[in-house]
């Protein structure tokens, strides 16, 4: 006869209620176009930091050095002391790079 007790109801009733409104918070919090935005860019953020860090590990063995852990902040004057990097060959594929972006950019504003 518990089941039809009207006091054990209205608090059933109650527990239903908050933990709904519990539940609708944090689907408002969690589409929150604020909240939405701050995740959006923290993610950025990170991939961006993972890509340089891959790129700089892929040049660095391109170039033949190894890396060096830097704090920013502690950035010693003699980072590259006993061993100066080799930028001839950066820069040759950069200008490249630079160079066949520009045709190809000219190629399809003349085919147009």
């Amino acid at each position: 006869m518990a089941d039809t007790d009207p006091m054990e109801l209205e608090r059933r009733i109650a527990r239903t209620r908050a933990e709904l409104a519990q539940t609708v918070d944090a689907i408002a919090d969690r589409v929150s176009p604020k909240n939405v935005a701050r995740r959006t860019v923290a993610k950025a953020e990170s991939d961006a930091r993972r890509f340089l860090v891959s790129v700089g590990e892929r040049v660095g063995e391109v170039v033949g050095l190894t890396p060096r852990p830097v704090r920013p902040g502690e950035e010693s004057e003699d980072l590259w002391a006993g061993e100066q990097p080799e930028l001839g060959p950066i820069l040759v594929g950069v200008g490249a790079v630079l160079a066949i972006s520009a045709a190809v950019l000219l190629w399809r504003r003349r085919r147009r």
